[in-house]
């Protein structure tokens, strides 16, 4: 949102500083990202000047030699190519030296003096492109007749303009009235209010307008107004220079009024030419499937069901709060005016609009919620501009249907809740000054509360912490003191699924993975490559009602299609090894089986919400000095970031072959604590792993959180540090297919002086009997008694060889 603080001083006097104004305004919640002076680069050189004489060039059709007054004495002759240039105009004159927007680049300049075909220029009659204005360099800026000549231009055209960011909750701001009451409430200033008054010389409107409105749950208020005899052209200079400054293009005077109101009030309006409506009946309903239009912007627009049409006897004429119909436009032969003023609801607004990708100043002030108060002010405000300003004639009276009229709002506040919220007292005068400022009344009901009334154009304070968040906002929350805490610290809320999140983000960072974030949404077929299609059709995905994108339509059931698109985006630009997680929730229809009586089910049911970890692990192996070695990363790379997670929560897993959607058949392993699964580890099919345009191994694993949280152990105690060194050595074994790493991994730990064993090799080939697999460990030996000899190591790999042989039949690769 954009301010004008000359327009705003219109409504209320302005005595700060506009710096001082803007860190008020930011203070109290309405935030100036900044503060932009119009001609504060025009400097002396730019002048008003008045057109004496205009000649025609000697030697060019198209130029002309223009006599310029600055006052006094001072007379420049100028060569000017503008068509609209005329004797006693205005204007803005230009001298040597004067800085400039140049109309062929685009770039700013400094003026020189120059000969143009063999005619000396003292100077330049400027546009408002070349001031920097807007983008219109069709012919030169005419300024008001009563522009005092020779007086800087920055005097009489410079401006300072605030660009604010609104808050979702605060429609007023979306409008100069508005900000003149903050304005107002927080400088101790009255607000003056527009004029509504006006003339209506015309016939009743009754009998000649008819509104009715088919759907009130949509539109709770439809105001209609007439103005006859209208004459289409430029709106004046002064409302142009407001719509500029506010970043409005001119259009013509019917359409800029219906802007400028909507700037000004905060209301949407639109203008239909009267005469085009069939019947001079308005019809406020739903579309209907398949009911299309064209629009202002020649689009054929289709309805659906859930759209809200504005329409006449013979079909849709605009949609409501987005934009108008085309048969209906006002164009230059139009003579009568019907001038809309309604409230529509927001959100239907914002769908339609976003649907239609359509959104407009005007959508986005209705998707906020406006009051349907605001309609009547607005709609005398528009008609008094269209009588006094377009020569139209105002029929008597106005057809307001208002279906959804509402009781006035009242609030009730007790001085303790006051003290409770904002850990000060104000006395009762303070807070009736405050309220009264920003347009409420409070009457003070002893012994303890106020009474308020919150104003029309607040529709966002309905409950007492709303009043006592206005009281903190206008004496400034710097003025509030900063005191201890005056009760005792409530205790904290205990939440394990969140802590748990917490500790799997942390201990997966902190084993070396980078963890990543994606959107919660994703489509179909992305979908159908990590799970089956038959699944998906008994637990079909929730489906998002008015998705953003069509990327974005389904919440996800399950995080390994985002891991595989984000590995695939970062494999393009890392030759390395890729380690990435992400820890969020995921959205599951509920099992059938399991229903829960008296819960929503089937199509009605919500979402089961699971706190879910999957990390992918991809790309070449990181050497010592962390540069990609030659060595690819395998399953074990994978399950050793699981182990540090569970290691983590002092959580001990064991790991079952299993077969797995979109996981590659022999090296899938279903991670179970307790005989529960709790999640997967695998390597990614190659055909989904290509389906996401990964061209190298990938190793995924996905767990489960809330199903891990409830084998949570206690916190693991610290233990001693062995002061003797440690003894490792490689243990090659050959053992069955069907064997697991783990399995052996379990036994090789179980030994006295065993501290650790590692997989480092997994071998299937030629060098081995048929059925069988070697996989060798490197196997840490230490003892917190002596330091170990080689025969005290020797004894330790006979006893683990004997357990191996007689459990799984393991032999000793030569």
């Amino acid at each position: 949102m954009r301010v004008s603080l000359k327009w705003l001083s219109e409504y209320v006097d302005l005595k700060l500083p506009p710096e001082e104004l803007a860190h008020k305004l930011t203070q109290a919640g309405l935030a100036v990202d900044a503060i932009v002076r119009t001609g504060a680069d025009w400097g002396d050189e730019i002048r008003v000047g008045e057109v004496k004489t205009v000649e025609p060039h000697p030697n060019a059709d198209r130029l002309r030699l223009a006599t310029v007054a600055l006052g006094g004495d001072d007379t420049r002759r100028v060569v000017c190519g503008a068509p609209n240039l005329a004797v006693g105009q205005r204007i803005a004159f230009g001298a040597i030296g004067a800085k400039y927007r140049d109309g062929h680049n685009g770039k700013y300049g400094t003026l020189k003096a120059g000969v143009i075909r063999g005619v000396e220029s003292a100077g330049m009659v400027m546009s408002e492109y070349e001031l920097g204005l807007s983008e219109d360099h069709e012919g030169i800026l005419e300024l008001p007749a009563d522009a005092p000549v020779g007086q800087k231009l920055a005097d009489v055209l410079g401006d300072v303009i605030f660009e604010l960011s609104v808050t979702p909750n605060r429609p007023d701001w979306l409008s100069v009235l508005g900000i003149a009451r903050e304005v107002a409430a927080l400088t101790g200033e009255t607000v003056r209010e527009p004029s509504l008054e006006f003339e209506a010389a015309g016939p009743a409107i009754k009998g000649k307008c008819a509104v009715a409105i088919k759907d009130p749950d949509l539109c709770g208020r439809y105001i209609a107004t007439v103005v006859s005899g209208v004459k289409i052209g430029p709106s004046p200079q002064w409302m142009q220079e407001r719509l500029i400054a506010l970043g409005q293009r001119p259009i013509s005077n019917i359409v800029d009024i219906t802007n400028y109101v909507m700037l000004e009030m905060g209301q949407p309006l639109h203008a239909f030419d009267y005469d085009t409506i069939a019947g001079h009946h308005i019809i406020v309903r739903r579309g209907r499937s398949g009911e299309a239009f064209k629009t202002l912007d020649g689009e054929e627009r289709e309805l659906t069901d859930d759209m809200l049409a504005i329409t006449d006897e013979s079909g849709p004429v605009a949609l409501a709060g987005v934009i108008g119909g085309l048969d209906t436009e006002v164009t230059a032969k139009t003579k009568n005016i019907l001038l809309e003023a309604a409230s529509f609801n927001g959100p239907n607004v914002r769908r339609t609009s976003t649907a239609l990708k359509a959104r407009s100043e005007a959508s986005t002030r209705f998707e906020k919620g406006l009051p349907p108060e605001l309609p009547a002010l607005a709609s005398k405000r528009a008609t008094k501009l269209l009588v006094e300003l377009c020569g139209g004639t105002a029929m008597q009276g106005a057809v307001d249907v208002y279906p959804g009229k509402q009781r006035e709002a009242r609030v009730e506040v007790t001085r303790n809740r006051i003290v409770q919220v904002l850990g000060i007292d104000p006395p009762t005068a303070k807070v009736r000054q405050v309220l009264t400022g920003l347009g409420f009344s409070a009457r003070w009901v002893p012994p303890d509360r106020y009474v308020v009334r919150v104003p029309y154009w607040r529709p966002d304070v309905r409950i007492d912490d709303d009043v006592c968040e206005e009281i903190a906002r206008i004496i400034g929350y710097d003025q509030i003191p900063a005191l201890p805490l005056s009760a005792a610290i409530p205790a904290p809320v205990v939440q394990p699924r969140r802590e748990l999140r917490e500790r799997a983000r942390d201990l997966l960072a902190a084993a070396g993975m980078r963890e990543t974030i994606s959107y919660a949404m994703t489509t179909m077929e992305i979908l159908e490559r990590v799970i089956p299609k038959e699944t998906l059709a008994i637990y079909p995905p929730f489906k998002l009602v008015n998705p953003l994108t069509s990327d974005h339509e389904y919440l996800r059931p399950t995080l390994r299609a985002s891991l595989l698109m984000t590995l695939a985006y970062n494999a393009r630009f890392q030759k390395g090894q890729i380690a990435i997680y992400e820890t969020a929730k995921t959205y599951e229809r509920p099992d059938e089986r399991k229903r829960v009586q008296g819960r929503p089910h089937g199509e009605e049911a919500l979402p089961v919400e699971r706190e879910v970890a999957c990390g992918v692990v991809s790309g070449r192996r990181a050497d010592r000095w962390g540069r990609p070695s030659d060595e690819d990363v395998d399953f074990f790379d994978a399950k050793a970031f699981v182990e540090d997670l569970l290691r983590g929560v002092n959580v001990t897993a064991e790991y079952v072959a299993a077969d797995e959607f979109a996981m590659l058949p022999g090296r899938t392993a279903e991670i179970r604590v307790g005989g529960v699964r709790i999640g997967v580890i695998g390597q990614v099919h190659p055909d989904v792993a290509t389906a996401f345009e990964v061209e190298q191994d990938a190793f995924l694993f996905e767990i489960v959180l809330d199903d891990l949280l409830m084998h949570v152990g206690d916190q693991r105690k610290a233990g001693s540090i062995s002061r003797f060194p440690a003894v490792e050595q490689d243990l090659a074994l050959i053992v069955d297919d069907e064997t697991t790493a783990g399995a052996l991994q379990n036994v090789i730990e179980a030994a006295s002086l065993v501290r650790a064993a590692r997989v480092f090799d997994v071998y299937v080939g030629d060098q081995v009997p048929a059925g069988k697999k070697s996989i060798a460990f490197s196997v840490v030996y230490q003892s917190d008694e002596k330091t170990l000899t080689d025969d005290d190591v020797a004894k330790a790999q006979r006893k683990i060889l004997e357990r191996l042989r007689r459990e799984f039949n393991a032999e000793l690769r030569a």
